[in-house]
């Protein structure tokens, strides 16, 4: 049975044209009247049928508002791209000596971008990078010539959705990052200014452990030893000692 507040909606709403998504959320947004911040459900008929893959769609969505989470980007491309992709903010930008460090297991990176002339060259690693989802892909924007934007667009917050021929789906959005849980277990507002010189707490093992757990699934790591080597080098980072 509908509600009264649903009832005394304008008789528009029925007949609102679904095909514009910004003629639609303004009429949504005008008809809110509870005191708290709504959410808005969006449905989707997916009329893909391919019969040939498991997969039917596989893609990523940039968030305006970003994930809350702050990615680690890589970036894999020729020496006159290197430079926009620092100004771009990428973290790590390397080409062939970046190549052999990964290929060593070297993988301090959330999200992995290169441009097509490199892809040949990584495409090699695929049981490296493969088991982690840290493969570039064209499908994803993380194999492009425009450095640039597939940074931008990494750093910014995106959400990865696959839809398989079943009509089940995967979306992806990874844990908050190891300094949310670092400070909500030492309870700190903030980091030190000055990592290297001012301790502003400590932590234990046994904290670091607990982070790590919670981690696993969004760290580059093998087991729960590395993934607390990652973890400590983030406290340290903040200005805050580890115990052993």
């Amino acid at each position: 049975m509908a509600s009264k507040r649903y009832k005394k909606l304008p008789e528009k709403t029925k007949d609102l044209n679904a095909d514009v998504i910004e003629k639609l959320l303004p009429e949504v947004k005008k008809n809110c009247t509870t005191k708290f911040d709504e959410s808005l459900d969006l449905s989707f008929q997916i009329n893909n049928k391919q019969k040939k893959s498991e997969v039917n769609i596989r893609t990523v969505v940039n968030l305006p508002g970003g994930t809350g989470k702050k990615v680690k980007v890589a970036v894999v491309c020729e020496d006159n791209k290197a430079q926009e992709a620092k100004d771009a903010g990428a973290d790590i930008v390397g080409s062939d000596e970046f190549i052999e460090k990964i290929k060593g297991g070297e993988l301090n990176f959330e999200k992995l971008i290169c441009t097509p002339g490199m892809m040949i060259k990584l495409s090699k690693l695929g049981k490296v990078l493969g088991p982690k989802g840290l493969m570039p892909n064209p499908k994803l924007g993380s194999v492009s010539e425009n450095i640039k934007e597939a940074v931008t667009n990494a750093k910014s917050g995106q959400v990865e959705i696959t839809v398989y021929k079943d009509k089940k789906f995967d979306f992806k959005i990874k844990s908050p990052p190891a300094s949310f849980f670092i400070k909500e277990a030492v309870k700190l507002k903030g980091g030190s200014k000055e990592p290297g010189r001012n301790i502003v707490a400590s932590i234990s093992k046994k904290q670091l452990e607990d982070i790590a757990n919670q981690k696993m699934n969004d760290l580059n790591a093998h087991n729960l030893e590395e993934a607390v080597k990652i973890i400590a080098g983030s406290a340290r980072s903040m200005g805050i000692e580890v115990k052993e």
